[in-house]
């Protein structure tokens, strides 16, 4: 009795440092499906705020291969390419399911970033400061602002986090 065919199924391929966007495309000139989970990340270069897409698993893609049919030897040598990671001798088979949970997930857009001035009123969120009250002074440094904090009948100047204000 001959056994059935595999079906197609998901591998993972682990990329050369910062060149998955790279592999990605090589691998796709080549006509293989591959897909990159990618998320919104906000990031402070030059004291602004800039959304950039990121690679949700930085240095790794999925491919979709058949055993069969598909040639898997140009795989190593495309361009971004480490290598396909395997256990032991064989390739490591990642279930569907979990490739479309991936494919599902929300895109969320990048937050954005709270207008402000100095004078601006403050809450902290987050810290041992949370739910206090303060005064916006300015940006200090790339993710970081000056807060005047009114505190034991002092008023005291701190560098907080960005992200752990919200405008009032």
């Amino acid at each position: 009795m001959a056994s059935k065919p595999a079906a197609p199924r998901w591998y993972l391929i682990q990329c050369k440092p910062k060149q998955d966007a790279r592999a990605e495309e090589h691998l796709q000139r080549q006509a293989f499906t591959c897909f990159r989970p990618t998320h919104c990340v906000t990031r402070m270069r030059g004291g602004q705020q800039q959304a950039s897409v990121e690679s949700l698993f930085p240095g790794y893609l999925f491919i979709h291969l058949d055993q069969v049919k598909d040639n898997w030897h140009p795989i190593r040598s495309t361009r971004g390419v480490s290598q396909l990671v395997c256990f032991g001798e064989q390739p490591a088979a990642i279930s569907d399911e979990l490739v479309e949970q991936l494919k599902q997930r929300p895109h969320s857009p990048p937050p954005q970033e709270p207008n402000l001035s100095a004078g601006d009123r403050v809450r902290i969120r987050s810290g041992n400061l949370k739910e206090l009250e303060a005064i916006f002074l300015a940006k200090d440094g790339t993710e970081r602002v000056l807060i005047l904090l009114q505190l034991l009948q002092r008023q005291h100047r701190l560098s907080v986090p960005l992200e752990s204000i919200d405008v009032l």
